[in-house]
């Protein structure tokens, strides 16, 4: 079909692949829990379009480009793992804020939300996440040139097609995670203690993230 071969076999490798945590799914998990549905969606669509954007690099052949140019992998590898710990550390920042006012905030009113950042933007902040890792655009390129007939003449149709059925998978998880988020936010309103453990979770996560990515080779 459009020159893809071995749909079954495809398919079943990218359930497991999306279900693997990352920074991405992380992310959206924690904007969704924080600051709701709407919010949640926002970051989910900017991984659809770093996830697109890297696909797209990756059919161009610029995979092989970092795989060739070290210099250049390591720049964008360094660049990402630099974003990666300042979200971290702006998570940490953020944790502690929340420690400290607890008491407080419950004496006010204990169902407020948290507050949140006014210019958190979580469209932009996924998009960074997504494009700034060099490995997956190596990732989709090894993986996705493995389902492509060689000899179809249109190939870059087939990535295409490879591309949609991954944008669905993510949208699916994506879905799951984001309304999965807005029952933890109750929990987080009501918990003061419980939020800013969260929150101080994934900002280590996220430090770990970035450690990874600076270790990487392509």
């Amino acid at each position: 079909m459009f020159g893809v071969i071995d749909l079954p076999t495809y398919l079943a490798g990218l359930v497991l692949i999306v279900l693997l945590p990352g920074p991405n799914s992380l992310y959206v998990l924690s904007v969704a829990a924080r600051r709701g549905v709407r919010a949640g969606y926002r970051a989910a669509a900017g991984v659809w379009c770093g996830d697109t954007v890297l696909m797209t690099l990756s059919a161009a052949g610029v995979a092989s480009l970092l795989q060739a140019n070290a210099v250049l992998f390591g720049i964008v590898k360094y660049a990402g793992a630099g974003y990666l710990t300042w979200l971290a550390v702006g998570m940490m920042r953020a944790a502690w804020s929340m420690w400290r006012t607890r008491g407080e905030r419950a004496a006010r009113d204990p169902e407020a939300p948290a507050a949140t950042a006014a210019d958190e933007r979580p469209l932009r902040k996924a998009l960074v996440i997504s494009l700034f890792n060099p490995k997956a655009i190596l990732f989709f390129v090894a993986f996705f040139v493995q389902f492509v007939d060689p000899g179809y003449a249109h190939p870059a149709l087939s990535f295409v097609v490879l591309g949609a059925f991954a944008q669905l998978f993510s949208f699916l998880y994506l879905s799951a995670l984001i309304f999965s988020g807005t029952r933890l936010a109750a929990a987080f309103r009501r918990r003061r203690r419980l939020s800013a453990g969260a929150t101080s979770a994934a900002g280590v996560l996220f430090l770990g993230f970035a450690v990874k990515l600076s270790l990487a080779s392509a």
